[in-house]
């Protein structure tokens, strides 16, 4: 990265040919070094927030006919200087604008320079700063309302009110450390243990809703498991309206893990078609086999589907309690699949399968099944989204460092309970604020993780 005193430059816009296509500098000299470039309005002399016709030319030689936006400090994204020059798609004709802008003065910026210095000049926190990055990468309607959610700060908000409190506890209790040998106690006990439980009770439903939030942000992913020739493959064409499996009446078909996106309200889904789970001595299949269960073991859903017309209640249990044991977190539809067999070939089935929750008499050959399966993945993913939270966690770092915060507050609470020193009970809960403040960036944060995070940025966001 620059120094603060560097004005860097850069595309904003996509690469490829547009309509539009936009320059963004920024820098105590972004509006000198425009001046020398724009020919049009005198941007030194204009005032903020206002835009400009003209043309940019390099030397003599004219590069594009333009419109400049003009933000002062400290009234832009950066808050410092800002320039936004929009000209004609070209990415020809924007490398040229660019490069006349450098020999000018202004520097490349590098990824996510930008959102970096808002950062760093107090503009954002870090938790929004990486709010920007998930909207510029949200890939569904659902995911982007999360995105802006986090940009408005509500989230981080609420992250600086409990490291307040925390950090308010933790000046009585080192005040009383001041005073040790008069024995005074500023805190109350009982009512510090009872914030602090409030503390741990929010930063529960926070670290909660992170599996509801990381589904969204990425999509959700969906196993549909079961034996062989159980209508696996049927069902994801039947959901995405397309061939997107092959459908045969031999078993064991599908060998490898197929995928596909299914978008149901705004939610994005990802599907996944696996191989029939089964003992096989095939080392093709074998792998397949092998893949499926890794589905189960990371998806956020699971749709187990089994052939109704041919399967017993017993082995229908077995699969199932299998299915629980590589995945108990992920909530699982059953579909008892091929029901339109059963009733044409009238087939007598366990009456113990009506009984089972969560479990569905199915086919997908009916229009109304896929509509009403539809329906169900949507009310099972919105129901990971806990109440107990007003805000919801998307981000991986996010929600380590708050399991981190969660464990420093239970030390906290631990040596509450043991009565120990109000000394070791103070250095828990700096550990506390610390693991809360590196969230929103209130800490240092280490140069390397700043890196990592604003690199993975576009140029010119």
């Amino acid at each position: 990265m620059h120094t603060d005193s560097d004005t860097i430059a850069a595309i904003a816009t996509a690469n490829g040919v547009g309509a539009i296509g936009i320059i963004r500098i920024s820098g105590d000299d972004a509006i000198a070094i425009c001046d020398k470039v724009f020919r049009g309005a005198i941007l030194s002399k204009a005032k903020s927030h206002t835009l400009h016709y003209g043309h940019i030319y390099d030397g003599d030689l004219l590069l594009d006919e333009v419109v400049v936006s003009l933000f002062r400090a400290p009234k832009s994204f950066t808050t410092e200087d800002s320039v936004e020059i929009s000209g004609h798609g070209s990415p020809f004709v924007l490398e040229q604008i660019l490069q006349v802008l450098i020999r000018n003065g202004a520097k490349m910026a590098q990824p996510g320079e930008f959102t970096l210095r808002a950062f760093l000049n107090g503009r954002i926190d870090l938790s929004q700063a990486e709010a920007v990055a998930d909207l510029i990468a949200s890939n569904s309607a659902a995911g982007r309302e999360l995105a802006l959610q986090q940009m408005r700060g509500g989230f981080a908000t609420e992250l600086k009110t409990l490291r307040t409190q925390l950090i308010d506890f933790a000046a009585l209790l080192e005040l009383e450390l001041d005073f040790s040998e008069e024995d005074v106690e500023f805190a109350d006990r009982s009512d510090l243990i009872n914030h602090v439980n409030q503390i741990q009770t929010v930063l529960g439903a926070l670290k909660k809703s992170f599996q509801y939030g990381n589904a969204i942000k990425n999509g959700v992913a969906v196993a549909l498991v079961g034996k062989p020739n159980a209508g696996k493959s049927s069902w994801i064409n039947a959901l995405t309206n397309d061939d997107i499996s092959i459908v045969s009446t031999i078993a064991g078909t599908t060998r490898d893990k197929v995928e596909a996106r299914l978008n149901i309200d705004g939610v994005l889904f990802r599907l996944m078609d696996t191989a029939g789970i089964r003992a096989t001595q095939d080392e093709i299949e074998s792998i397949g086999v092998e893949r499926a269960i890794q589905s189960i073991q990371q998806a956020e859903l699971v749709v187990f589907i089994f052939d109704v017309s041919t399967t017993s209640y017993t082995n229908f249990e077995e699969e199932l309690k299998d299915i629980q044991a590589q995945n108990s977190k992920a909530p699982i539809i059953i579909l008892a699949n091929k029901y339109d067999l059963v009733a044409k070939n009238q087939i007598s089935i366990d009456d113990r399968f009506n009984k089972h929750k969560n479990l569905y008499l199915i086919s997908a050959h009916q229009d109304t099944d896929v509509h009403d399966l539809k329906k169900e993945m949507l009310t099972c993913i919105n129901n990971l989204n806990s109440a107990e939270s007003n805000h919801v966690v998307s981000n991986a770092r996010h929600y380590e460092a708050l399991q981190q915060a969660h464990q420093d507050v239970a030390k906290v609470l631990q040596a509450f309970e043991m009565q120990v020193s109000s000394e070791l009970i103070a250095h828990d809960m700096r550990q506390a604020i610390n693991s809360i403040g590196s969230i929103t960036g209130e800490v240092d944060i280490d140069q390397d993780i700043l890196g990592t995070i604003f690199g993975k940025f576009c140029i010119g966001k």
